[in-house]
C-alpha cells in the first residue's frame, strides 16, 4: 500500500518512501518542518484505490506537547493529486489523531504527512482546515510566473544608465523597457490562456 503515495515538499525531491502504519495508513516524515510551505500529495499510479474509496490527508506539526494532527482534504482516483498549503496548527485546527497507530515523531524539527483510506462518503463530510485549502491556480501558470519573475528581476540586476555604459563592439544591449513589455504580454497571454504557448 505504500507504493500508492508520492509526496513532495515544494523545492525538495519526490518522496516515494511512505511507511505503513496501520492496515489502511501510511506516513511520510518531512524533516525541517519550518521550511515546509507547501505540499503536494499524489498517486504514483501504481496502484489505484478500492472502488469507492480515497485518501483523507493528515498533517502533523512537530510540537514538545505532542502530536497535531490537521485534516488537510483526501485524493481520490478522480482527484489524483493535491496541493496543500501548510501553516503550523492552531488548537481549533486539530483533530484526534487519526492513526489506529500511535505514530511516533523522530525529533521536533520533523513533521508528517499521514494518508488514511477511508470511503468517499465518509470523506465528503470532513471539513479540511481552512487555510490548507488546495491552490485552485494551475501549477504551470504559478511556475511560469514565477519564472518570468525571476528573469526579469535577474536582467533588471544587471541594469545600467546609458551614461555608464562602456562601449564594446561585441556586446549586444537590450533596453530594460523591453524586457519588461515582453513580461507584461506574457503574463497578459498566460492569464488568457495557459495553454497558448502549445499553438
Amino acid at each position: 500500500m505504500a507504493s500508492m503515495f508520492g509526496c513532495v515538499v515544494c523545492g525538495r525531491l519526490v518522496q516515494t518512501d511512505a511507511q505503513q502504519v496501520g492496515p489502511t495508513q501510511v506516513v511520510f516524515n518531512l524533516p525541517d518542518a519550518d521550511s515546509i510551505q507547501h505540499i503536494v500529495i499524489f498517486l504514483t499510479g501504481a496502484v489505484p484505490f478500492p472502488d469507492n474509496m480515497g485518501g483523507a490527508v493528515y498533517y502533523c506539526f512537530p510540537s514538545p506537547q505532542g502530536q497535531s494532527w490537521q485534516l488537510l482534504g483526501f485524493i481520490s482516483n478522480a482527484k489524483p493529486s493535491a496541493i496543500f498549503k501548510i501553516s503550523k496548527a492552531k488548537p481549533e485546527d486539530v483533530v484526534s489523531n487519526p492513526f489506529s497507530l500511535n505514530v511516533q515523531q523522530q525529533d521536533h524539527t520533523m513533521a508528517q504527512i499521514g494518508i488514511s483510506i477511508e470511503p468517499l462518503t465518509q470523506l465528503a463530510q470532513q471539513t479540511p482546515v481552512a487555510n490548507a485549502t488546495p491552490t485552485t491556480l494551475n501549477t504551470f501558470v504559478q511556475f511560469t510566473q514565477k519564472m518570468m519573475e525571476s528573469f526579469v528581476n535577474y536582467a533588471s540586476s544587471f541594469s545600467i544608465t546609458q551614461t555608464q555604459m562602456t562601449p564594446n563592439p561585441s556586446e549586444s544591449f537590450i533596453p530594460m523597457s523591453v524586457v519588461q513589455k515582453w513580461y507584461l504580454s506574457f503574463e497578459r497571454k498566460l492569464a488568457c490562456d495557459p495553454n497558448f504557448w502549445k499553438n
